[in-house]
């Protein structure tokens, strides 16, 4: 997905955030934003946001030695996505379609995203986990996981990760890989949060290799990408994701909510829907 010119406010924000978190020091956050602005200038050396995200928390880390400033954020996150899970679970008890539902408890947990805002309201958890989806593609799902002997996910925030586990717990048959950052940026999941979500009960847990908020290919690791290409379904979660594996030659489901207007409108959606979409990428499989 190409890097749009509204992305480059949103992006200001996140290193203004972050580099609070980082640090109190207001004159080393003031050099921390210099810096950015002068990422923020060559804007046209990057393919997508999440590239520019990765490069001014490299500055972030390195002026401030903080390597994971979301850390309480994300606990914060894991533990609410904790409590809420029983609840969750009971409502998805009731559900004819678990598949379905289960997507959609997912992509619900999508909302536990700080690199949106560090404030979640969540008492309206319950509203979007009702929301239909705007896009969904469950057929062509259900039609692949007919002969599917393996399947992977990649991960996007803490938090979410546990709602996953109810879209994990769907598939006992096959061979599952949960893919993680490889390190920590913003307040996406890494082996660790993946671990403490309780995912290592139903997949296989391994690193993309790269440390940035999405996936490029071209960085990632041998094992990831073995995985990766091998997959018989591979699931995208979130937008950063999106953003990065969009135009991948492989075939991918993407699951997300379209949290901006720019996402909205590339996928053709409402501000705040909910998406499911199979893309057969530029070399889709027989």
């Amino acid at each position: 997905m190409e890097l749009f010119l509204e992305c480059l406010p949103c992006v200001l924000r996140q290193a203004l955030e972050a580099a609070k978190l980082s640090t109190d020091d207001e004159a080393l956050q003031k050099q921390m934003i210099a810096e950015v602005l002068g990422i923020l200038g060559r804007y046209e050396a990057f393919n997508s946001a999440p590239e520019i995200v990765r490069e001014f928390h490299r500055v972030l880390k390195a002026r401030t030695g903080a390597a994971d400033p979301y850390a309480a954020i994300k606990q914060r996150d894991l533990e609410t996505a904790i409590r809420l899970l029983p609840e969750l679970k009971r409502q998805l008890s009731q559900k004819d379609d678990r598949l379905y539902w289960a997507l959609k408890a997912a992509a619900t947990g999508n909302v536990l995203d700080s690199a949106i805002g560090l404030t979640i309201d969540m008492s309206r958890f319950d509203a979007e986990f009702e929301k239909p989806f705007a896009v969904c593609d469950i057929g062509v799902f259900q039609q692949r996981l007919e002969n599917a002997k393996s399947l992977m996910v990649i991960g996007d925030n803490t938090g979410e990760t546990v709602f996953d586990g109810l879209l994990l717990e769907q598939f006992p048959g096959l061979r599952l890989t949960y893919a993680v950052r490889s390190a920590p940026v913003i307040n996406d999941a890494t082996a660790e949060e993946a671990v403490a979500s309780g995912l290592d009960r139903y997949a296989e847990i391994i690193s993309t290799g790269c440390d940035i908020p999405g996936v490029l290919l071209e960085e990632c690791g041998g094992e990831f990408l073995k995985r990766f290409r091998e997959a018989d379904i591979v699931i995208s979660k979130g937008q950063g994701n999106y953003e990065t594996l969009s135009e991948c030659p492989r075939d991918i489901f993407f699951l997300l909510k379209a949290k901006c207007p720019i996402m909205a409108k590339v996928q053709g959606v409402s501000l705040n829907d909910f998406v499911f979409r199979y893309s057969a990428g530029t070399n889709p499989r027989k």
